[in-house]
């Protein structure tokens, strides 16, 4: 029997290609997350609750994306930080963001009253920017379809102009290459290719504090959180800490146990395990008639127009996919198999002919 990259990690029971949405968590995460529920019902809190877990998936985040733990904080959600950088930037400062990017990446500079936000076409990203760009907002990979972004031509032109550069790496840290410090910041969900549970999420500044402002910081943000408890937080963590959110301590608990599959496993390992499936995919769409969008260097497919015809066909065959955008969209990690390619493309040349 064919086994995966990941094994023996996982215990899927299910054909899952649904990792863009939320990746499986592994079985020593889960356990381990079972355990500190058990702990908590009984009033015995588990002993690494809280900040030992906390700082060990921010070692952990730093080590997969190459920066000092000193410059990773620590959120509930890609949105938090993104407001955070949103509320730091002055009036009148322009944001470039591509078309259809990811909400949680443009909404909070939409909302922010003053700034200027313009969009583009994600190939066009790095051509237009200009003078008077502050700051150049992408995700690396696009979650709609999976196109991945021109990050070199993009870093570059925004230094050429002195523009910052936001990098979202929920769709791609965990299997794509990315050094955060080549980024004045990043953002990253990492429920997703990381195999966290929902809740944690990581910011990357520069060494400087990139000019952020630590506006949600609380007692958690303290050099010694345990002496801010109580008023005004007199001395800020020296580090990106100073710009971590209150945690959600069970997320948190499971996540250096997730992060760790990634580490052993290696990211290079990952990517060519996953764009050798996605490879297969698409090959196998395009001899049942169908074309996916093309998608060079992406763990993600997307058939366009499809997502709504074939849903309710895969899903009564336990096939997990998703619908963006209008796009069937499936995604393949260390979990999956070559069996797993065949049964979506088995499925779907079940179905009936397009309507003409």
């Amino acid at each position: 029997m064919e086994t995966s990259l990941g094994a023996p990690h996982f215990a899927p029971e299910s054909t899952y290609l649904n990792t863009a949405s939320m990746g499986l968590l592994p079985r020593k995460a889960a356990a381990v997350l079972r355990d500190g529920i058990a702990n908590a019902v009984a009033g015995r809190p588990t002993p690494e609750l809280g900040f030992p877990s906390v700082d060990g998936a921010r070692a952990a985040f730093a080590r997969l994306v190459g920066v000092d733990p000193g410059r990773v904080a620590t959120s509930g959600a890609v949105a938090v930080h993104v407001g955070l950088i949103a509320g730091s930037l002055p009036d009148g400062a322009e944001v470039l963001v591509a078309d259809g990017d990811f909400s949680s990446l443009v909404n909070p500079f939409a909302v922010r009253p003053g700034l200027k936000l313009r969009s583009v076409p994600l190939d066009a990203l790095a051509d237009a920017v200009r003078p008077g760009t502050a700051l150049v907002a992408v995700s690396a990979v696009q979650s709609a379809d999976g196109r991945v972004a021109d990050l070199a031509a993009i870093r570059e032109a925004a230094r050429a102009h002195g523009a910052r550069t936001l990098v979202d790496a929920t769709q791609a840290a965990g299997w794509f290459p990315l050094n955060a410090g080549d980024f004045d910041y990043t953002v990253t969900g990492s429920y997703k290719w990381l195999l966290c549970p929902r809740g944690v999420s990581f910011l990357t500044v520069p060494e400087d504090g990139g000019g952020l402002r630590p506006v949600f910081s609380g007692w958690t943000a303290g050099e010694d959180p345990w002496e801010s408890c109580y008023g005004p937080v007199r001395r800020l963590a020296r580090s990106a800490r100073r710009f971590d959110e209150s945690h959600a301590l069970l997320a948190y608990l499971a996540a250096p146990h997730a992060l760790a599959v990634i580490e052993e496993t290696g990211t290079e390992a990952i990517r060519a395990h996953n764009l050798a499936l996605a490879a297969r995919c698409r090959a196998g769409l395009a001899e049942l008639g169908y074309e996916p969008l093309p998608g060079p260097g992406s763990a993600i497919v997307a058939v366009p127009g499809l997502g709504g015809r074939a849903e309710e066909a895969l899903t009564a065959a336990d096939v997990h996919v998703a619908v963006r955008a209008g796009n069937l969209r499936a995604a393949f990690h260390l979990y999956n198999t070559a069996a797993d390619v065949d049964r979506l493309l088995d499925v779907l040349s079940g179905l009936p002919a397009a309507p003409a």
